[in-house]
């Protein structure tokens, strides 16, 4: 005879059935995707504080601020002690506001850096320097640039400073995340450091010059978003942006940007070389510009100009170009 046990009966001596437990809610661990871990300190004096702190306001980047000299040096008049004293101003002004910009804008994005192959060892990515350190360094440099303008400064120059300051928040809190429009508030930067050369020297600037130094400013971000993009591959993610570009779309860019500039250079440099005596020092210059413009981009196609300070500094070739370049441009200039 079968005895069928009906589920809902137990033998008496039989322990009595518990629920099972529910799995307490757990902090994310880190190595997940949403909380990347850490990595590793660098060995020696490189994985100090103090040299984190130095890092953290990336003292490399301000090889930038040179652009404020760009429209004092294009006037001639980059000797003449009042206009040399008030640009050397107006780079020290950018080098604390850039640096308080990258303390914002790496204490925003520390999670996106901690899952890039290179922005993870950043100080503030990486754990050394904590955030609301940075946040307080940011703040500290920002008031220190903005009062010293004011008072330092002529008002346009203060007003481009402040600009430049809340373009590149706004940058940091929301427009980084939208296509293009991310791409000409890079560009901004450099040609926001042009104008600022401009406005300490109390110098009109050509049009000319707004328009090489807006083209090539494009040109140089359009590049770095390709390279990144060529770099990262499956991996773009770390910037929400390069979601949203293809390479075809980022060469376009560069391309026509590289074309505008070195149009509107070939007409300034002629218009120049007609108020030159003798050798038309300035029309000759076209030469090295045009081929730096495209040694610049043939590291572009390398996917090699993930940072351009890096791409100038390391390659002698457009190195020798810009200083060839920058020669014939001042021969010009100071023979007139």
């Amino acid at each position: 005879m079968t005895v069928t046990v009906s589920p809902h009966s137990r033998p008496a001596d039989a322990p009595e059935a518990r629920p099972a437990p529910v799995a307490e809610a757990r902090p994310l661990q880190q190595g997940r995707p949403d909380n990347p871990p850490l990595p590793p300190r660098l060995p020696g004096w490189r994985g100090t504080f103090a040299w984190a702190l130095v890092r953290s306001v990336r003292p490399r980047q301000w090889v930038k601020n040179v652009l404020v000299l760009a429209a004092p040096m294009a006037a001639g008049v980059v000797h003449r002690p009042e206009v040399l004293g008030p640009t050397a101003v107006a780079f020290l002004l950018f080098c604390l506001a850039s640096s308080a910009v990258y303390l914002v804008n790496d204490t925003i994005d520390v999670l996106e850096d901690r899952r890039h192959p290179r922005k993870r060892f950043r100080p503030i990515a990486a754990g050394i320097v904590p955030r609301w350190l940075a946040v307080t360094m940011a703040a500290v440099l920002f008031a220190a640039a903005l009062t010293a303008a004011v008072v330092l400064t002529r008002p346009a120059l203060a007003g481009v400073l402040g600009a430049y300051v809340v373009i590149q928040l706004a940058y940091c809190l929301f427009l980084k995340n939208q296509p293009v429009i991310d791409l000409a508030v890079v560009a901004s930067g450099f040609l926001l450091r042009g104008i600022a050369g401009g406005a300490a020297a109390g110098i009109a600037l050509s049009q000319w010059f707004l328009l090489v130094a807006a083209f090539g400013s494009l040109f140089m971000v359009a590049g770095k978003r390709y390279s990144e993009l060529v770099v990262l591959g499956d991996a773009a993610a770390t910037r929400k942006t390069l979601q949203e570009y293809s390479a075809s779309y980022l060469r376009f860019v560069w391309s026509l940007s590289a074309g505008v500039a070195c149009t509107a250079y070939c007409l300034w440099a002629f218009e120049m070389g007609r108020a030159q005596e003798g050798v038309p020092w300035s029309t000759i210059s076209i030469a090295p510009f045009v081929m730096a413009f495209l040694r610049y981009a043939r590291d572009v196609d390398k996917g090699a100009a993930g940072a351009p300070e890096e791409i100038v500094l390391g390659d002698r070739v457009l190195l020798v170009l810009g200083l060839l370049w920058a020669a014939l441009v001042g021969i010009g200039i100071y023979t007139r």
